[in-house]
């Protein structure tokens, strides 16, 4: 099982960035994806969460209606777009996957995740 995250960066406030997730080793469509930060001295906290089978989604209140989430399996690929960065958003964002029992359940917390990915740095300037 691998995820792989790109995309970070540096960006100024009000900026833009899409990270990547490329999923592979397991069956995609059978796992919710998530996205995840932590910044330093912080707890990982959740970001957001996209089911793969049915394409339902959730996001913490502080993200909404700044990042999307979406995903495209025919390349086992989960996609945030992050708009209107602030500084506060400044951690390193890590993927991971959950299987998904039932395909319209999952649960969008660190400790429900099966599977991370190492994580990707993404830096608001001010």
């Amino acid at each position: 099982v691998q995820l792989q995250a790109s995309g970070g960066g540096l960006v100024q406030a009000g900026g833009s960035l899409r990270l990547s997730c490329a999923a592979s080793g397991f069956t995609f469509d059978d796992f919710a994806i998530g996205w995840f930060r932590q910044a330093p001295g912080k707890e990982r906290e959740e970001v957001s969460c996209i089911s793969s089978s049915d394409g339902s989604t959730y996001y913490a209140n502080s993200m909404k209606g700044r990042f999307t989430i979406s995903s495209d399996n025919a390349k086992n690929t989960v996609y945030l777009q992050m708009n209107s960065l602030k500084p506060e958003d400044t951690a390193v964002y890590y993927c991971a996957a959950q299987y998904q029992y039932y395909s319209d359940t999952y649960y969008c917390v660190s400790n429900a995740m099966d599977y991370w990915g190492k994580g990707t740095q993404v830096t608001v300037s001010s």
